[in-house]
């Protein structure tokens, strides 16, 4: 996955919005304010920060090598996978999509799209 497909990936969703409060080089992915992805599209390799169920983000861990805990985020709730080619496009989809829907569904509904 490029820089470019994973950033309109992350903004296909609804009342998706792209800030930059780590500083220019860092996008921070929101949906309702809350975080749902964290990427330097710059990178290299590049790498996406993404919320996770606690016991699955445990078995992508133990399954991939490509996905570790989350890096300077709490390890119980995210994952930082490396987009290197060893997860296939489809799979880092889900992944983008299921943190999104993670989100949405902590909050409350005067605040969901």
């Amino acid at each position: 996955m490029t820089p470019a497909r994973l950033r309109r990936l992350c903004l296909s969703f609804p009342g998706a919005t792209e800030e930059f409060p780590f500083g220019e080089g860092v996008s921070v992915f929101k949906v309702g304010g809350k975080i749902f992805a964290i990427t330097n599209l710059a990178g290299r390799p590049l790498e996406v920060s993404l919320k996770c169920e606690p016991e699955l983000a445990v078995q992508l861990r133990n399954t991939y090598a490509a996905v570790r805990p989350g890096y300077h985020l709490n390890k119980r709730h995210w994952n930082t996978v490396t987009l290197d080619g060893t997860l296939d496009e489809a799979m880092v989809r889900d992944l983008v999509e299921d943190s999104y829907d993670l989100v949405v569904d902590g909050l409350p509904r005067g605040r969901r799209p």
